[in-house]
Parts: structure tokens; sequence; C-alpha cells
């Protein structure tokens, strides 16, 4: 079910910025969410059908996921989703018009898990990358993490509330009907954890 690649590698050292988004989406002044390692891209897929007043970017690192993703972008009604190959923090680093700048939501769902301490460094949540976020969101944005091993949701948790700037929510103050997954569709991987009566871990952030 895991597929790793090592981001820190030589390959992924190199920059692919987002175009702007009147270039990407039929309407850029939609809220926008972004989707941290979408993988083959069939959660956001859904997601643009289903929910069209939103903007969906999902970022991966495997190139040739993002190629085949974006084949499918020809078959929505709207143009509303897009797919971007690299990795996320250099992505941010070298983009010229921050996209984090009019982000209103970002998803870390199931990322690899690195379970060796010595590769730690290679998850994706890093203090540098929170550190990216808290200083280009915007006030308000939302950051959601869910994964089924425990000691990886440890990490992401202690990792984002390390940074003051963001505070978790509890599920009771939360509505998801305005949120970027207003129907609450499940990633490929969420449906077979569930399907194998796994636990899973989330939490929900907002910048504050």
């Amino acid at each position: 079910m895991r597929q790793h690649v090592n981001p820190l590698g030589k390959n992924f050292l190199r920059s692919f910025p987002i175009p702007a988004l009147e270039e990407i989406f039929e309407n850029p002044r939609l809220p926008l969410h972004l989707d941290i390692g979408c993988a083959a891209g069939d959660f956001l897929f859904d997601l643009a059908i289903s929910s069209t007043n939103w903007n969906y970017l999902g970022i991966e690192i495997r190139e040739k996921l993002v190629v085949n993703a974006n084949l499918k972008i020809t078959k929505l009604e709207k143009k509303n989703l897009f797919y971007a190959y690299g990795n996320a923090s250099n992505i941010f680093d070298h983009s010229k018009k921050n996209i984090l700048n009019f982000t209103n939501s970002i998803s870390f769902y199931f990322p690899d898990p690195w379970f060796k301490k010595k590769h730690y460094k290679r998850r994706v949540i890093q203090p540098k990358l929170i550190n990216t976020l808290s200083n280009s969101l915007k006030r308000g944005s939302l950051i959601f993490i869910k994964t089924d091993v425990r000691e990886l949701y440890d990490y992401m948790e202690f990792t984002i509330t390390e940074d003051k700037s963001f505070k978790k929510l509890p599920y009771s103050d939360f509505l998801y009907s305005d949120s970027f997954n207003p129907y609450k569709t499940q990633t490929p991987r969420e449906k077979y954890v569930k399907s194998n009566e796994l636990m899973i871990f989330e939490s929900i952030y907002r910048k504050i």
C-alpha cells in the first residue's frame, strides 16, 4: 500500500513552480485546498466532482502519478483541479507567487511514515515546512492531518503545535459542511484502513 520515495534525493532538488491560479483554474477566486502527497489523485478527483465551489491542488513527489492524474482532469466538467509534481517544501520556496497566500486549507492524509528514527527527516511534516506555513498562510487557514500510524500522528501533532501560530480545533466546533470536504469523502487509504477495522488518528488546526 505504500511506495516510499526519499524526498531528500537529488532528483527532487529541482523546483517545479506552480503556475498562476488563473492559468490552471476556471475560477481562481474560489477557495483553494492543497493536498500534500496526493498519490494517484483519486481523492481530489472525487472532491472536484462533488464540490465545484472549491479549487483543488494536489502535490505529489512521484512524477508518473502526477502525469496520469493530470490526464484525468479533462473528464471534469469544471476546471477546478490541478496536480503538481515535486517536493512540496521546494515548490513553496521557489514559486514566484506564493501559493500559500491564497490557500484556505491543507491536508496531509496518510503520509509515508518512515518508521526508522534516522529517516524521520524524510517525513513530509518538518519544523521548516510548518514554519513556512506559519509565515505564509492567512489567518483562519486550516491544516488537516490523518494517519493510521499512532507514532506518526504524535510526531505530526507535536511538530505542528510547537509552532504557536496553530491551534488544535475540537471536532465538536468544526463544521465539515463548510470545509473543502463537505461530504467527508474518503481517500483510498482510508477506505482500506476502515475495511480492515484499523484505527485512524486525525486532527484539525487553525492558523491564529
